[in-house]
């Protein structure tokens, strides 16, 4: 498929300019390029070391800002230890009670959802949850 007007390309000119395209992206990549072998390692020993720790969402962030809570090295880790309880469980979404403290836990995800004191539990009403864990 050839244009006489240029405007389009023959399927063997388009396939000689993907070919040189991929050559000059290997020169480019060359040897100081980590293999994917390398990058493969590299992923797992981050995967590894971020084993159980918690991420806490921008809301709970906010909530726990809002509400002047702040939490001791000690409490993380109690509150990790309770999400990964409740994930050992089967547990997708767990309120996890602390000192006082509630916290809606997204268990797959490793992710503190929202955060409320002893205040802000008067109604004692948790919704959207199928599990809790009280450390």
């Amino acid at each position: 498929m050839k244009v006489t007007n240029g405007a389009y390309l023959s399927i063997e000119q388009l396939q000689d300019q993907y070919l040189r395209q991929n050559l000059k992206l290997g020169a480019v990549l060359g040897k100081d390029a980590p293999s994917f072998q390398e990058i493969l390692e590299q992923k797992q020993e981050q995967n590894r070391s971020e084993i159980g720790k918690l991420r806490f969402s921008k809301h709970a962030i906010g909530r726990l800002s809002d509400r002047n809570i702040e939490l001791s090295n000690i409490q993380i880790q109690r509150l990790s230890d309770g999400a990964r309880k409740a994930g050992e469980k089967g547990i997708q979404e767990s309120l996890v009670l602390m000192d006082e403290l509630a916290f809606i836990v997204n268990i797959p995800n490793k992710t503190v959802v929202t955060a409320m004191d002893s205040s802000d539990t008067q109604d004692s009403v948790f919704t959207n949850i199928d599990g809790a864990v009280i450390v």
